[in-house]
């Protein structure tokens, strides 16, 4: 049987080197630095300051935003942890934003207020420049300059319902649009599409008229995209080009359905992204039904994502060419409007 010999904790030069010199007072005890040390080197003209409730900046000069981005942390996190950002708490909305580099966001130093999620049944009060927002769901962190981050969906989110609250945000009104297609388009940090729809819909923010406009042209460019690239598969594949977003009704005039993309010679659907249409639900079941009856009526349909078609689009295109070949079972026959 092996052993693993724990490693000792950083000596306080260590932490606060890994800190950029934020430390808690737990961290202080747990080095022997006693209390009476403490508020000896925090008076007026010491060599140490206090910067939120039992967090402390080993320096005399003002805080740099790092350093203030660690002290909202470690206060939130009030777990006594070596590095103070693993567990317990992370940098959340417009603060996070930043520091993941949004472009359309103010940058570090003009972030005025930080929020810090930290789980529901925490008793933490907001001090200073740190608002804590409560979550019921566990706490997922990503890493951005040492510093423990929500997600970029859940940052987004979690901005949004601060600027959508007033009238104005950031400068001088907040730029939902262009947030919401930043965070789908960064080369690094990027969410997915539906991990934004899923973020926004849990904050309850697709009911707000200017989150709902953003989101509806941020689905409707995703899904042009999707089929763009889609046109040039089948191109690629030899495939005749199919029809775009044609009314599928019965004979006797019955609304079926509005395919994404229909080849009518071979009974052939293709839906992109069905589920990513419309954030209401009434709207997706109205998809969601259309799609069952064109399956019912024999037609072939082809469900594709826009990631998998990113990803993959050999495998995309040689699965539309085989739907294709093998075309619908007993297609009816229908009208095309």
């Amino acid at each position: 049987m092996s052993y693993r010999i724990p490693s000792p904790p950083p000596s306080l030069e260590e932490l606060a080197k890994r800190q950029q010199n934020v430390v808690t007072a737990s961290q202080l005890r747990a080095r022997g630095v006693p209390a009476r040390i403490i508020t000896e080197h925090c008076r007026r003209g010491g060599p140490w300051q206090r910067v939120l409730p039992r967090v402390y900046l080993l320096q005399a000069a003002e805080p740099t935003p790092e350093q203030r981005m660690w002290a909202a942390l470690l206060y939130a996190a009030q777990n006594g942890r070596e590095e103070g950002r693993r567990e317990g708490a992370v940098i959340t909305g417009a603060a996070a934003l930043a520091l993941y580099g949004f472009t359309v966001v103010p940058r570090l130093p003009a972030v005025t207020g930080v929020d810090v999620l930290v789980p529901r049944q925490r008793r933490l009060k907001d001090a200073g420049e740190v608002r804590i927002r409560r979550t019921e769901r566990e706490l997922v962190a990503r890493s951005v300059h040492g510093l423990a981050c929500a997600p970029v969906a859940r940052a987004v989110a979690d901005a949004l319902v601060e600027w959508t609250a007033g009238p104005v945000g950031p400068g001088g009104s907040a730029p939902v649009r262009e947030v919401l297609r930043e965070a789908v388009s960064r080369p690094e940090d990027r969410c997915t599409v539906g991990e934004l729809v899923a973020e926004l819909t849990d904050s309850g923010l697709t009911g707000e008229p200017r989150v709902r406009a953003a989101l509806d042209e941020l689905l409707a460019t995703e899904r042009d995209l999707a089929l763009e690239r889609i046109g040039r598969l089948a191109d690629e594949w030899l495939l005749p080009a199919p029809l775009n977003a044609p009314e599928l009704r019965m004979r006797g005039g019955t609304y079926i359905a509005v395919p994404d993309l229909y080849w009518p010679e071979r009974g052939v659907a293709v839906e992109v992204d069905s589920e990513l249409r419309s954030v209401s639900e009434g709207e997706a079941a109205w998809v969601r039904g259309g799609q069952h009856r064109m399956e019912y009526l024999g037609i072939r349909v082809v469900y594709v994502s826009g990631a998998r078609l990113a990803e993959d689009p050999d495998v995309v295109g040689g699965e539309l060419r085989e739907a294709y070949r093998i075309g619908g079972t007993d297609v009816v026959e229908l009208l095309v409007v």
